[in-house]
């Protein structure tokens, strides 16, 4: 955990990051990537004052989740992303989906906490209407 100071900055100075917003930086250079790149090639696109072991911890979580891809070039790897950030978010999703017994009711909680512009949108893309959905 990164310790902070009296002004919340982490020791450095910069504001500490939220969750994932480090993968979600990476993962966006990786899908606006020419090709196949270095972490160096990351890190000199998102921040270049981020250790180049940041960059490769956060490549090497992501390639884990099966987001990224690898390929040995020499000492080291070459990345290219396989989904971008809603993909990822996505493949989150369907991790908490499979870890719980009552699928159903979690997508039902899931669907009735969205707020009306969301659940609007998803029913568009499920094809569905409110009266043919839930009967909600």
């Amino acid at each position: 955990m990164v310790e902070e100071k009296q002004d919340g900055l982490p020791p450095r100075g910069r504001p500490r990051r939220g969750p994932g917003e480090l993968e979600a930086s990476v993962l966006a250079a990786l899908v606006g990537a020419p090709g196949p790149v270095t972490a160096g090639w990351v890190r000199e696109r998102i921040d270049p004052a981020l250790a180049y072991t940041t960059v490769v911890t956060t490549l090497t979580r992501l390639h884990g989740k099966q987001a990224v891809v690898r390929r040995r070039e020499g000492r080291s790897y070459r990345w290219s992303a396989v989904v971008d950030a809603a993909g990822l978010a996505a493949r989150r999703m369907h991790q908490v989906l499979n870890n719980e017994s009552d699928r159903g009711a979690v997508l039902s909680r899931f669907v009735a906490e969205l707020p009306p512009d969301d659940e609007r949108s998803l029913r568009l893309k499920l094809g569905t209407t409110k009266s043919a959905g839930t009967g909600s």
